[in-house]
């Protein structure tokens, strides 16, 4: 079954809506990252409703270490233990494995590393990533690749594309088995494949004619945002999203800031996801139709306006700025809470705002008007 129902185009720009055993939601998306099963900064699942967030994304490879995915799915899977109704995806593990473990190795049946909480020995293969992904029984699965330091060699990122495949083909084949056994939590669990080959064109190009002929349930690019010039990674957009099939979902991994999204959609990329509006946030950065505010500053001690004017997110609906000042200066929990609830009502609502110019045929035009604006700080800082 076609997961995915294109409804508009502009130029690469895709409107569409993919469909899930755990709800449809609307293309192109952002989707909000609670790796723990948590949004950092402290918001619940209920309240992700309320700012408009359609799409929760969780970790493998954290929720393997803690609380263990046996627990989850003896709590009856993610949904359930965090409250939450409509689609999660899961990452594999693989990025975190490749950025956080310590003294990992990497064979062709998995990878050996040590916990970087704790220094256990512990072992993830396609298979593992793919058992752990159905007991926490998400909606969507990601499969597990292999992550390469950007820059690398060509020899070496080219047999680990060669790898990638080969682990993504055990993959689907371990899904389909788990998802035939009826003891499983989502028997319907999708499971997208991840594009790799770090900046070097023809390896991207015939990776992602390689993963495409696995007919899954959607691509993935991955390995980008890793350090690489911005206009870099448009660049191998450029080259890479006109192999990736049509009829699918497009992801693209750990991207970025709300430029980023603008610019990938342009570039025909359907879902995004980071941790860049929450991390922020919890620092006091906020994102604002007129660009970036530090709400530590100064210049906001006595502002009584709302940290966005043109926001109606629950924080700017009570709260000024002088008071999120205070409360980041007192090192009050309430500041990055509020920060954060803006953040991600703000990425959600730009996500809205494109679909609603694609929808009206005016996507060139807001592309024009934000994509730089949003990029830099405001005016008034």
């Amino acid at each position: 079954m076609n997961i995915y129902q294109l409804m508009k185009t502009e130029q690469k720009a895709r409107r569409g809506q993919v469909t899930t055993v755990h709800g449809t939601f609307q293309t192109p998306c952002f989707m909000n990252v609670g790796t723990s099963a948590a949004i950092k900064g402290g918001i619940s699942s209920p309240e992700l409703e309320d700012l408009k967030c359609q799409v929760e994304l969780c970790n493998t490879y954290h929720l393997h270490l803690r609380p263990g995915e046996k627990i989850i799915r003896q709590m009856g899977g993610l949904h359930a233990f965090m409250n939450w109704k409509k689609p999660i995806l899961t990452d594999s593990g693989g990025f975190q494995v490749f950025s956080l473990a310590k003294l990992r190795k990497i064979k062709e049946e998995g990878v050996y590393f040590q916990s970087h909480l704790d220094g256990s020995k512990l072992f993830i293969s396609p298979e593992v990533s793919m058992q752990i992904q159905s007991d926490l029984a998400s909606t969507i699965a990601m499969a597990f690749d292999e992550c390469v330091e950007n820059p690398a060699p060509y020899d070496y990122s080219a047999k680990s594309c060669e790898r990638t495949t080969r682990w993504l083909i055990r993959c689907k084949n371990e899904l389909q088995r788990l998802n035939q056994l009826p003891e499983t939590r989502n028997p319907k669990q999708l499971l997208f494949g991840i594009n790799q080959g770090c900046t070097f064109e023809q390896l991207r190009i015939e990776h992602m004619q390689e993963i495409a002929a696995l007919d899954l349930d959607g691509y993935a690019i991955g390995g980008l945002a890793v350090g690489e010039p911005t206009e870099e990674m448009y660049h191998i957009l450029d080259i890479v999203v006109p192999y990736m099939p049509e009829n699918k979902p497009r992801y693209l991994m750990g991207v970025g800031t709300p430029s980023n999204i603008i610019e990938g959609v342009a570039r025909g990329i359907d879902m995004f996801d980071c941790v860049m509006p929450t991390r922020n946030a919890r620092h006091g950065t906020i994102f604002t139709w007129s660009g970036m505010r530090h709400m530590k500053n100064l210049t906001y001690q006595t502002d009584s306006r709302p940290m966005d004017e043109n926001c109606s997110c629950p924080a700017c609906r009570n709260f000024s700025r002088a008071y999120v000042r205070h409360l980041f200066k007192s090192g009050e929990m309430l500041a990055g809470r509020l920060t954060v609830i803006h953040n991600l009502y703000f990425y959600n609502t730009l996500a809205e705002k494109i679909r609603e110019a694609l929808d009206n045929g005016t996507f060139a035009e807001f592309r024009a008007e934000y994509s730089e604006k949003l990029s830099k700080k405001a005016p008034d800082d």
